[in-house]
């Protein structure tokens, strides 16, 4: 294992012309193939996804991180990304999208580019190797002359054919791109990593078939890419000036010791690293539970939170588990506060696809084939355990379900689109819930608001 300081973690960025070329592919297999050979890999992922880094998570041993320039703003990259890296021999970041696809109307916010700018790392483009030859030079050479910020410093061509269509590839980018081939993979039907309406299965989800995926995949870029390479690459990132991100600093700490319960398993697997180290700097006990399995709450819980995930796709098993659904239905009664997003506003619910929910809230979902899709930025309409009324904080939507009604008497938020404004959620006394998705590093307070409630509640308790 090699010394590194700390502020000089070799970093590579992989990229993309496009989404569908086989980034998360190649970015799992590469931190597959890097800590098979006994490196300590930090693995991240640009944007607000949180299926990819599930399965980065299972490739290096580690938690999958998110770096978004929008939820968290750009001044948090770095320190963030120092932050997951810690100890790491090499960090490997998969991008979104597009090369220089950001939040939409806002230039490069939030882009691959953007935040491998931020990053001050070298780029790897992935690049569809199929059905084009000497076009292939066009196009990398475009994405590698556009932004002259933007270090490209190599090609992985992906789906490539043949023998013979792998040398038209190299003869081309060499005479036209000026950019190195570091790997080539063929065209493979045994690496398969299953998808549905939100994108791949989450990895928490398919368990051995998850592990042998991501072993499939590091076999693959292990055998078709040149990872001596990639390494050297990686080390010609040059020293971040900033300071790792340090969640204590960022919140205000009870005391008490509340402990707050949140939701986990497959039906509620999506969550960023960050918001529980937060709620843990801010004086809270955090203890994970699987509602597909818990019988009840953990004793003393003085919060609740529920993040986003794949209820639908559970929703007999959440409706089965009555005991649960009643003992989270009796905590908000006395008051409990409770904090919950996507997923869990449909749990919260009175009914999911026709089947009983907790009946905290007084509205009934239900699958639809509509995308909702998309960054916003919101302002807290009432107050609630996550924040007062009039606060202002930047979240995702990212659902094909609907809410009817979509709002409370008293709205979680409210913000405005191209169609006009929107007024969305729930937010009565101890309840907030929403479609929203928030990364709370971009808004620490609202960990600070929460374990506040959790502890008032707690030294309530008998």
């Amino acid at each position: 294992m090699s010394n590194l300081p700390r502020l000089a973690i070799p970093r590579l960025v992989i990229a993309a012309p496009s989404s569908g070329a086989g980034k998360t592919t190649v970015a799992t297999g590469l931190i597959a193939a890097l800590a098979a050979r006994g490196l300590a890999v930090s693995p991240h992922k640009v944007g607000p996804d949180y299926i990819d880094p599930g399965y980065h998570a299972l490739a290096a041993g580690r938690p999958g991180r998110n770096l978004d320039a929008f939820l968290c703003g750009p001044e948090r990259i770095a320190p963030l990304f120092l932050h997951g890296a810690a100890g790491a021999d090499v960090a490997i970041v998969e991008g979104v999208m597009g090369l220089f696809d950001g939040a939409s109307g806002r230039g490069e916010l939030a882009s691959t580019a953007h935040v491998a700018k931020l990053l001050r790392a070298p780029v790897v483009l992935v690049v569809d190797g199929s059905s084009q030859s000497r076009s292939v030079a066009a196009l990398v050479h475009g994405f590698a002359s556009w932004d002259p910020e933007v270090r490209l410093a190599g090609v992985i061509l992906n789906r490539v054919a043949s023998d013979r269509h792998e040398q038209l590839l190299r003869e081309a980018l060499e005479e036209g791109s000026g950019v190195p081939v570091l790997g080539a993979l063929r065209r493979s039907t045994a690496v398969a990593t299953p998808s549905r309406h939100l994108g791949l299965i989450p990895a928490v989800e398919r368990s051995a078939e998850a592990l042998k995926a991501v072993a499939d995949m590091g076999e693959l870029v292990a055998s078709s890419v040149d990872l001596d390479a990639l390494l050297e690459l990686a080390r010609t990132a040059p020293e971040l000036d900033a300071s790792p991100w340090d969640a204590s600093t960022e919140v205000t700490a009870v005391g008490g010791r509340p402990r707050v319960a949140v939701a986990g398993g497959a039906a509620f697997s999506f969550s960023y690293a960050e918001n529980a180290e937060l709620l843990g700097a801010a004086g809270a006990e955090v203890v994970p539970f699987d509602p597909l399995h818990a019988s009840s709450l953990p004793p003393d819980t003085a919060g609740l939170v529920i993040g986003g995930g794949f209820p639908e796709l559970y929703v007999r098993e959440l409706s089965g588990n009555a005991e649960l659904r009643r003992s989270i239905a009796e905590f908000a009664s006395r008051g409990g506060p409770i904090a919950a997003e996507c997923a869990g506003l449909l749990y919260l619910g009175r009914e999911l696809d026709g089947l009983p929910m907790c009946g905290v809230l007084d509205t009934a979902s239900r699958m639809t084939e509509r995308l909702t899709l998309g960054y916003r930025e919101a302002v807290a309409l009432h107050d609630s355990p996550l924040a007062p009324a009039g606060t202002r904080l930047r979240g995702h939507e990212f659902h094909r379900t609907v809410c009817e009604p979509g709002e409370g008497e008293h709205p979680a938020w409210g913000w405005h689109l191209p169609t006009g404004p929107r007024r969305e959620g729930f937010a009565g006394g101890n309840v907030h819930a929403s479609y929203l998705h928030l990364h709370w590093a971009g808004a620490p307070s609202v960990a600070s608001s929460f374990a506040a409630a959790a502890a008032k509640f707690s030294a309530a308790l008998p």
